[in-house]
């Protein structure tokens, strides 16, 4: 049974940083895209960034344009986690935030909720202004 659990969410002041953490059991992610998506209140999940493995050393990443320049995708393929550092965070930035592994090696990077099979059960970010 493959299971996601992401670590490192909680409230911050507008400005400052987190690091978000999401470790995989049962499934290794090598070779296997991952992403970070998030949901505000009334709105549709959107992806953050997402970063796929191409060869265990080449790795494409896209990013929201909202976060560009202030938030930064990573994997540790060797611990079977990934990470999404969050700088310069805004009161926008809050959201309950889901990791996600997609199940098929692609040679891109996929960016659709649909392309992703299995799904952390979240964590809350709040930015305080």
């Amino acid at each position: 049974q493959v299971q996601l659990v992401e670590s490192g969410g909680g409230l911050v002041q507008a400005g400052g940083s987190l690091r978000l953490s999401c470790a995989a059991s049962g499934r290794t992610i090598s070779n296997l895209p991952v992403a970070w998506f998030r949901q505000a209140p009334g709105t549709e999940r959107e992806l953050v960034a997402a970063v796929s493995d191409q060869d265990g050393n080449t790795y494409y990443t896209s990013y929201a344009d909202s976060v560009k320049g202030r938030f930064t995708i990573s994997r540790n393929n060797a611990k079977n986690t990934f990470y999404l550092d969050m700088n310069s965070l805004k009161p926008e930035d809050t959201a309950v935030y889901h990791c996600a592994l997609a199940q098929d090696f692609t040679p891109s990077v996929p960016t659709m909720r649909e392309a992703y099979h299995y799904w952390g059960q979240g964590t809350q970010v709040t930015v305080s202004s």
